[in-house]
Formats: C-alpha cells, sequence, structure tokens
C-alpha cells in the first residue's frame, strides 16, 4: 500500500513502517528539484533548448536557490552528465564482476541499451545529444562527455580481454565492439527503431567468440 495523506492513519501505529512514511513523505531539497527538473528537460528538449528560467519555474524554486547551488546552467549540466555516469559506471561494475561469460556480459549491455532506448522513446544518448549542442565554450561538458565515452571503451576492452589473452587484439576488438555500441544507438535514435541495437548485438557476439 502507497503511503498517501489519506491512509497515513493505517501506519501511524506500526513502528516498522514508520521509516518507510518519513522517507516517502520527505520532500526533495531545491538543489535536488533543480537537478531532476533539468535532467528531465535537458534529455527531452536538448541542452540548448532549455533557459535558467524554465528550470527555475519548473522546479518551484527562487533563482537565488539556483545559483546558490550552480553558479551557471553549464555547472548544472556537468552535475547532471556526473550524476548520469556514476549511475551507468555502477551497472558496468556490477556487470563486469558478475560471474557471467564475456558473451552474456555483452549480450546483456545491449539488452540493456534496448530497454534505455524503448522506455525513453529513442531520445538517444545523453552524452552524444549534449555533445552535439554544445561547443568549446563549455570545456567541463565537453570532458565529462569524453571521460563517460572512455569507460564504455573501457568496459568493452576488458570484456574482450575475458576471451583474447593478447592486450592488443583485445583491445582491437573491445574498441570494435565500442563502435557497435554507439552506431547502433545513434542509428536506433534516428530510426526510431531498435533493430540496429539487436544487429549490433549480434555483430559483437560473433566478436567475441572469434
Amino acid at each position: 500500500m502507497c503511503v498517501t495523506k489519506n491512509n497515513l492513519e493505517h501506519f501511524t501505529n506500526r513502528p516498522v513502517c514508520l521509516l518507510v512514511i518519513c522517507f516517502t513523505l520527505k520532500k526533495a531539497s531545491a538543489k535536488e528539484r533543480i537537478l531532476e527538473t533539468a535532467g528531465d528537460l535537458f534529455f527531452q528538449r536538448g541542452y540548448s533548448n532549455v533557459g535558467i528560467n524554465e528550470i527555475i519555474e519548473k522546479a518551484g524554486t527562487a533563482k537565488a536557490s539556483f545559483y546558490q547551488h550552480y553558479p551557471s546552467k553549464e555547472s548544472l549540466c556537468e552535475e547532471w552528465l556526473r550524476t548520469l555516469h556514476e549511475r551507468s559506471a555502477k551497472r558496468r561494475a556490477e556487470l563486469l564482476a558478475s560471474p557471467k561469460s564475456a558473451q552474456d556480459k555483452i549480450e546483456t549491455y545491449f539488452d540493456l541499451l534496448e530497454e534505455f532506448l524503448i522506455t525513453s522513446d529513442f531520445r538517444g544518448c545523453p552524452y552524444s545529444n549534449t555533445g552535439a549542442v554544445s561547443d568549446e565554450n563549455c570545456p567541463g561538458i565537453a570532458a565529462l562527455i569524453r571521460a563517460h565515452k572512455e569507460s564504455i571503451r573501457s568496459f568493452m576492452r576488458v570484456v574482450a580481454a575475458m576471451v583474447f589473452s593478447d592486450p592488443t587484439r583485445a583491445n582491437e576488438i573491445g574498441d570494435r565492439m565500442f563502435l557497435l555500441y554507439s552506431g547502433a544507438t545513434g542509428e536506433a535514435q534516428n530510426l526510431r527503431e531498435i533493430w540496429p541495437v539487436r544487429v549490433a548485438k549480434a555483430a559483437a557476439t560473433e566478436l567475441i567468440r572469434i
């Protein structure tokens, strides 16, 4: 049962639920609301198409509060990209630590991409989308985009090394799988269809079997 104002009394005499009640009813801080609102807008419409005033209005906060936490839209975008990266890196670390074979790890990673694209209505990679509309005046954003892409490339290389003992060969295969993954993401977004991901997954699986 969800906790609402109407059924709150149902839970108050149950100590075990108090923590859940406190967590559920806790209001997000201004900083959290700003970041969540900006992230949704950046992802839905693109970094360049979202203004600070809109973020402030939809986050329900004051302009002074915004600048207290984020000195610029660029710094807010950087925080958003860092947050996304942390979640993504955690999933990759968990996948690498799992007992799955190299082939299963790659297939699972492509399956996660398929799920993401479908649930996000084929919005594509937030890093690629942001990079396409930012410029040389946003070095912090550019650095975060590059670091994220390199982390995926590194993941692919590590998985390839589970199969290929020669480091040079492992890196080569890892780079090929990375390009398959990145290319499939872009084409699925462009076509608004999932078949590019499935074809790339099959190709990557063949590579890891060689």
